[in-house]
């Protein structure tokens, strides 16, 4: 039996632009922000000013949205989350959404934006997913000057005594550009100073990405980029921003990049928009500030945190709710059927036929996110994200898994039907949160050694039989511990399609061994960085990247942009 069918849907781009939207005072205003709280970027748009952001005291309740591990058949977690949000402002809450930036890389990729989707987006879309407020920019400009200094002392006689052969911290843009993962600079002579090999990060895994969103006003920023760790001497003493005087100068250039953003649902409700994507390189979660700012101006928050919850909701609870004492009271995992049989073995193209074994098969990848989720003290809720192709066997085999795991569970149709469709999934989070009061508790000791940290995380949230390290990694953990940097959180860098390193094992692998090809320093955001198997920090464009398909018509209507 099919579920009831849903009507045609426009384009992502063709419901944003077709939009009608409130003036960004008005729906400041519908959070108590005061006209003198926000610093306007056009009609739309606006910074909130830091004297709001010291004002407001956390006192809402925090629920994160997480996913299964994503497949090319599609989850929405971002679409859930903008959602359930404006379903949470139907039934009259008064709710705020804190979520990331999107990141330029995806958008003319593959992925695609962060904006949310047919009826659950945050608008103006198309401005939200490219240059916005010119935030990434700024990342970019305080992140290359760094570079450009580091290179400059080098040039200038290298009284910090920088081994060359030793220099970690790389350049970066805000593009998936695969032939800037390794490359040499400074050919061209004596006056190009010494050449050496060098790399690019995107944007989302630089350092200063991850201390902005981290930092709480613009002393702690600054003292944050000092401490970053651009290289070390012959005799393995680390030589940070500070040392080389460029913290003042990349501060400045952050200023206003640290404030957090406002715009709006498509339903006319408050979203704030700040920092992180990016949960497989990086933490992936948005800023500190905008989420302590959201649970001062909204009795709920909906954040959300990237790819599945091993990766982005595992950072959220280990590094992000303990740098920022945050205490989220329930989680919402995103499922589809679609993605759930794709884990189970279907092939892409068949995924529109009814497959009720498939899809069994396949819900082994959903329980165990709500089994990691649960470790954490945090009680769940499913939401099953509807595709017009899932039939209601379908739907019934997932509502009823998800009953017999102890975790509450609801369709979730927002993509078509915007707030209206998210009303059951939001009932379901109210009712968690009317039940006894969530114990979070984060899964390890920041005391334990590097390696009893990696190795917790690798075992109970990705289900690995143990870990191997690289000789590298070896290396550069005891030196890491040698110079204070043991007693941190532990930020993983793997794949996002598997529990595993290996990308191709789909569902819920076992008996796996986690492979450490590095573990360096993030010494600024306050904590190591640990890659597995061959995860890039520089992705790459696919063989029919999304650019091809974008245009802009003379009128400055945009097509192709989702």
């Amino acid at each position: 039996m099919t579920a009831t069918a849903t009507p045609a849907v426009p384009s992502d781009i063709a419901i944003a632009q077709a939009a009608k939207l409130r003036p960004i005072a008005d729906v400041a205003a519908e959070v108590g922000l005061t006209p003198d709280e926000i610093l306007p970027y056009g009609r739309y748009k606006a910074k909130i000013s830091p004297e709001a952001v010291a004002r407001r005291k956390p006192t809402g309740r925090l629920v994160l949205v997480t996913g299964i591990s994503p497949t090319p058949a599609g989850e929405g977690k971002s679409t859930v989350t903008v959602g359930v949000a404006q379903a949470f402002r139907r039934l009259g809450k008064k709710v705020v959404v804190a979520i990331r930036e999107p990141s330029l890389g995806p958008v003319f990729g593959v992925k695609g934006g962060a904006a949310g989707g047919g009826y659950a987006q945050i608008v103006p879309m198309d401005e939200i997913n490219l240059h916005f407020t010119g935030d990434f920019h700024a990342i970019t400009s305080a992140h290359n000057l760094l570079s450009a200094m580091l290179d400059n002392h080098l040039h200038q006689g290298n009284a910090l005594g920088l081994d060359p052969r030793r220099i970690t911290w790389p350049r970066t843009m805000d593009m998936n550009d695969r032939a800037l993962r390794s490359i040499v600079i400074s050919l061209g002579g004596i006056n190009a100073g010494p050449v050496r090999e060098d790399r690019f990060v995107i944007v989302p895994g630089s350092e200063i990405m991850a201390i902005l969103a981290l930092a709480t006003d613009l002393r702690d920023l600054e003292a944050r980029l000092s401490r970053i760790i651009v290289g070390f001497t012959r005799d393995r003493k680390p030589v940070t921003a500070g040392d080389l005087k460029a913290a003042g100068a990349m501060t400045l250039l952050l200023k206003d990049a640290i404030l957090p953003n406002l715009v709006q649902t498509l339903e006319g409700g408050p979203a704030i928009v700040h920092c992180g994507p990016f949960g497989n390189i990086a933490h992936g979660c948005n800023s500190i500030a905008a989420t302590r700012l959201a649970l001062g101006l909204g009795e709920l928050v909906l954040t959300e945190a990237g790819f599945g919850a091993d990766l982005g909701a595992e950072k959220f609870f280990d590094i992000k709710c303990r740098f920022g004492g945050l205490n989220p009271e329930a989680a919402i995992v995103v499922a589809t059927v679609r993605a759930l049989k794709m884990h189970g073995g279907v092939k892409k193209d068949a995924l529109a036929k009814e497959d009720v074994e498939a899809l069994r098969k396949g819900l082994v990848n959903l329980e165990a996110h709500v089994r990691n989720v649960q470790k954490f003290g945090v009680p769940v809720v499913v939401a099953l994200n509807r595709f017009t192709s899932d039939t209601q066997a379908e739907i019934d085999t997932v509502l009823q898994a998800c009953k017999a795991w102890g975790a509450r569970a609801a369709l979730s149709d927002v993509w078509a039907r915007g707030g209206e469709g998210g009303e059951a999934v939001a009932r379901e989070v109210l009712a968690v949160l009317g039940e006894k009061k969530a114990a979070f508790k984060p899964l390890y000791d920041v005391a334990q050694p590097i390696k009893a940290k990696i190795e917790t995380i690798a075992k109970e949230i990705y289900g690995a039989a143990g870990v191997d390290y690289a000789s590298a990694a070896e290396k550069n953990i005891a030196q890491l511990e040698a110079i204070g940097l043991g007693q941190t959180p532990v930020c993983m860098a793997k794949t996002q399609y598997s529990f595993s390193d290996d990308p191709t094992k789909l569902g819920r692998p076992t008996g796996f061994r986690l492979t450490i090809r590095d573990v360096y320093p993030s010494a600024g955001a306050g904590f190591v960085v640990a890659l597995a198997g061959d995860i890039m920090t520089m992705p790459g464009l696919s063989k029919t990247p999304s650019a091809e398909a974008i245009k802009v018509h003379p009128d400055g209507t945009i097509e192709g942009l989702f």
